[in-house]
């Protein structure tokens, strides 16, 4: 992975096709040793390729990953299955417990 943000670095520098030198530059800058076997390889991949090509064609793949968030609606949607009068019971249980919570402090605030 920083073999592939010293090669993204040098791109948005300008420099378009970075070598191993280059990139092992802006790691040693930074106190980093390169893997010498790894930078080979990411080279190799990336030789002859345009990194914003490469980005654009990996972010259009991401899209189609699902990625959560649909979890929620389903429990919504159980919860309203289950009618109103179920709803209405666990929300006084909470109203009890707050009030339980505040007498933790003893009587004192955070900042007082």
């Amino acid at each position: 992975m920083k073999h592939l943000a010293a090669y993204l670095l040098l791109g948005l520098a300008g420099n378009t096709s970075p070598s191993a030198k280059d990139i092992k530059g802006v790691l040693e800058s930074v106190g980093i040793s390169a893997d010498d076997e790894r930078l080979s390889t990411l080279l190799s991949e990336l030789e002859g390729k345009d990194i914003n090509e490469l980005i654009a064609e990996g972010s259009s793949k991401l899209a189609s990953v699902p990625s959560g968030g649909a979890g929620g609606a389903a429990a919504a949607g159980g919860a309203a299955a289950g009618g109103a009068a179920a709803a209405d019971a666990p929300a006084e249980e909470k109203k009890e417990e707050e009030k339980e919570e505040s007498d933790d402090d003893m009587g004192f605030g955070l900042f007082d």
